[in-house]
């Protein structure tokens, strides 16, 4: 048992990582750069390891959501370049240049507000400019999604932003919706309009921007997607992005266990009731294990009597709701059960696994949530176990 202050903790595999960023460098085009997405926590590994493995292993380029994800790496002494996704105006360029960070544009507004926030600072900022060609989300909307499009061209509108003082376009990129379904034909047509885009953008003066679209999925199943940088994100930490995409592209080592331990035992007749609202009644004689592992932990209540945990190697069910800090699971005929076992919430033990996959599948929702939510409190030991 791993010894430390919480009874909940993760694993990350190094060694896994490194063998999925193999992966992922052996399918991508070679002219492509990888620009390594650890916005959430790495996915909920661990930010400051992962990135420091990924650099180790070669990832110049990184990606973040929120400025305070890109402060915590500028504070642990990681100085690649890091290109901020969403938060955009919240800060003013003083922010970005000061932690040397990437602000995405998503429009005229924002290119204005960050060329005149720049100015002050009499200093570059370093910019992607966003081009929303089909997610519906943020960025620039691409010519030929409507047909109501006011103002200039876009094309223009980017030459312009390439003009205006203290700005510096180093990127232009798009994000697919639906690149991991079997049906690419969404995909394609994104893809259509970002490479119209920046087939026009050829003429832009001084240095051609970094052109990059291709997501997990894309990596894997849209080749030409590639251009100039990929940005893996979930395969990075070994799980695939659905169930449509073909898994023999890429073999993908989970990156992530997480593990507990029994610390309470009872053995009980027929009858006897189990948890909050009493669901769970037990049918014959049973045994009973009580593991620290809770919703506060990242535990979905929608396990409740819907679940497994591993003991010994054998899949004991878990009975009853899942509670904040606890959760109850039968282990009637595991042989040899007792106070301190090893319990795994994902990962393998022995020949039994449960995977992301099957807590998504359980739950409603997808093996993305089951990593991201891992609660704060639950500690991270890194390993490097042999892949």
């Amino acid at each position: 048992m791993y010894n430390t202050d919480s009874p909940i903790y993760a694993e990350i595999d190094l060694a896994a990582f490194r063998h999925n960023l193999s992966e992922i460098r052996r399918v991508t085009s070679p002219d492509a750069e990888i620009m390594g997405v650890i916005k959430a926590d790495a996915y909920g590994h661990g930010v400051i390891d992962i990135a420091r493995e990924a650099s180790a292993a070669g990832v110049r380029f990184f990606a973040v959501a929120r400025m305070n994800e890109a402060a915590v790496l500028r504070n642990a002494g990681i100085d690649s370049p890091i290109l901020l996704f969403d938060d955009s105006r919240s800060y003013g360029a003083e922010k970005y240049i000061d932690l040397d960070i990437r602000a995405s544009v998503n429009s005229m507004d924002d290119a204005e507000f960050f060329s005149a926030s720049a100015a002050e600072c009499g200093k570059n900022l370093k910019v992607h400019v966003k081009i929303d060609t089909g997610m519906g989300r943020l960025g620039f909307l691409a010519e030929g999604l409507t047909s109501h499009i006011s103002g200039n061209p876009l094309t223009e509108k980017i030459k312009k932003i390439s003009q205006f003082p203290n700005i510096e376009i180093e990127g232009i990129y798009s994000h697919f919706a639906n690149a991991d379904t079997k049906d690419k034909t969404h995909a394609k047509q994104q893809l259509t309009l970002f490479k119209k885009l920046t087939d026009e953008l050829n003429t832009l003066p001084g240095r051609k921007p970094i052109l990059h679209i291709a997501n997990s999925a894309a990596i894997m199943e849209i080749p030409e997607s590639h251009f100039d940088m990929v940005r893996p994100g979930i395969i990075l930490y070994g799980l695939y992005p659905s169930d449509e995409v073909d898994r023999s592209i890429m073999d993908l080592k989970p990156v992530m266990s997480l593990k507990s331990h029994i610390v309470h035992l009872k053995t009980v007749g027929s009858g006897f009731k189990v948890s909050y609202g009493s669901t769970y009644i037990t049918k014959s004689d049973s045994v009973i294990a009580t593991v620290p592992a809770g919703y506060a932990d990242g535990i979905s209540r929608l396990l409740s009597s819907n679940g497994y945990m591993l003991v010994r190697g054998k899949r004991a069910p878990i009975i009853g709701r899942v509670c904040m800090d606890l959760t109850m699971i039968d282990v009637t005929g595991i042989d040899g059960v007792s106070i301190h076992d090893e319990v795994v919430i994902i990962g393998k033990q022995g020949n039994e696994e449960i995977s992301a996959d099957e807590l998504a599948a359980r739950t409603g929702t997808i093996n993305y949530e089951i990593v991201t939510s891992l609660a704060p409190r639950v500690p991270k030991k890194m390993i490097n176990r042999s892949v």
